[in-house]
């Protein structure tokens, strides 16, 4: 973990320590072979962003109690889920460098692994009454599948707005940064209103994070993925479309046709993606990211300050600073 993610984590690391213990309590399985997988999955977890908006957003409203380490698992049972069926679906060998749980035991394996984890995400929620933070986890759940499948409903013809772009990134990825942070509030028994306000918080920062994500397929820093692969995958992202917009009609079918047809070739991508920096999409995209950023510390600047507040707010800024 970065030096930046430690001390933005300073106010709840006694809170993540623990909740690393309860996680894997949450994934123990009699059966060996599930053990197993278990053990390699929780080794390889990433940042760990999202429990840390979990708690982050139950100390801003109120207190970090036992509901929140439970919302927490909630979210990593269910999204880890998530990933491994993408996995399958995607047919990818590889996820942060390691290699997927697909790759190591196989699809039919990793379907059922997908399986056990929604389940247990499932009876822990229920075992303990916590319907409301069941409610807004499997909302996120079914909007993020909405969200993979219209973006390949629409990767088939190219022809993604601005509008649906938006869509699809709200669904995909902001609907579950969203829902970390309704659950925080929700944990720490906040009024309706107040998880709403979460909830829009945790949907601009999404929004701003998905963006930074995308400009990444064009080279902007040091990163952590190669560049062009969205282009490869003709996946149409914000830089892409607002260049598409602004071209000649002829302009936009060459680009158009190239992206759908020959992707696959390195010298195409890097035409692509000189043709979007030459038209401006890079300085739009990133206008739009900083937009989202700044509502997003309006909502927060309306919570009591405190140290969970301020490092909410260290939080959102890493996101859009990162590097990776």
């Amino acid at each position: 973990m970065s030096l930046k993610l430690k001390e933005i984590q300073a106010p709840i690391e006694h809170e993540m320590k623990e909740f690393e213990v309860k996680f894997r309590q949450s994934m123990k399985s009699k059966v060996l072979l599930l053990d197993k997988i278990m053990n390699y999955i929780v080794k390889r977890k990433g940042k760990q962003m999202r429990p840390m908006f979990v708690f982050l957003s139950a100390g801003t409203v109120g207190a970090i109690t036992e509901p929140a380490y439970r919302g927490a698992a909630l979210i990593e049972l269910l999204h880890t889920a998530t990933l491994v069926h993408d996995d399958v679906v995607d047919n990818a060998n590889i996820r942060r460098g390691f290699f997927s749980i697909n790759a190591l035991w196989k699809n039919k394996i990793a379907v059922l692994v997908g399986d056990y984890l929604l389940a247990r995400g499932l009876l822990l929620s229920v075992n303990h009454e916590d319907y409301d933070l069941l409610k807004i986890v499997s909302e996120a759940v079914r909007e993020m599948s909405e969200g993979e499948l219209l973006q390949m409903e629409k990767a088939r013809n190219l022809d993604i707005t601005e509008e649906v772009y938006y869509d699809i990134i709200r669904q995909k990825t902001a609907s579950l940064i969203a829902a970390c942070c309704a659950v925080g509030a929700a944990s720490a028994g906040a009024d309706q209103l107040t998880v709403s306000k979460m909830r829009a918080f945790g949907e601009k920062v999404g929004m701003a994070f998905q963006i930074k994500d995308d400009l990444f397929d064009y080279g902007s820093g040091e990163i952590g993925k190669p560049v062009g692969i969205d282009i490869r995958e003709k996946k149409m992202t914000l830089p892409l479309i607002f260049a598409l917009q602004t071209a000649s009609w002829f302009e936009k079918r060459r680009i158009v046709y190239m992206v759908k047809n020959q992707s696959e070739q390195q010298k195409i991508v890097n035409e692509v993606i000189d043709f979007v920096k030459k038209s401006g999409g890079i300085e739009y995209a990133k206008g739009a990211m900083n937009r989202y950023y700044n509502e997003a510390l309006d909502i927060l600047d309306g919570f009591e300050p405190s140290d969970y507040r301020d490092s909410l707010h260290q939080l959102v800024k890493y996101t859009i600073e990162r590097e990776k």
